[in-house]
């Protein structure tokens, strides 16, 4: 399995223990602004290379 299979399968498994635990709304919080957060830590050369490095992988 690919690191990136983990990484989603990690993500939906807290997402529904948050959405069992906690109301839907502060789940849903949680669940969008921790990557939205780490996003906007990286500085502009990273985010530059971020969105170059996912634009190649789609066009294959």
């Amino acid at each position: 399995m690919s690191m990136n299979a983990k990484i989603a399968i990690g993500g939906v498994a807290v997402g529904l223990i948050l959405l069992i635990w906690l109301p839907w709304w502060v789940a849903f919080l949680i669940v969008v602004g921790v990557p939205v957060a780490a996003y906007l830590t990286l500085d502009p050369a990273q985010r530059r290379r971020l969105r170059r490095v996912t634009r190649k992988e789609l066009g294959r």
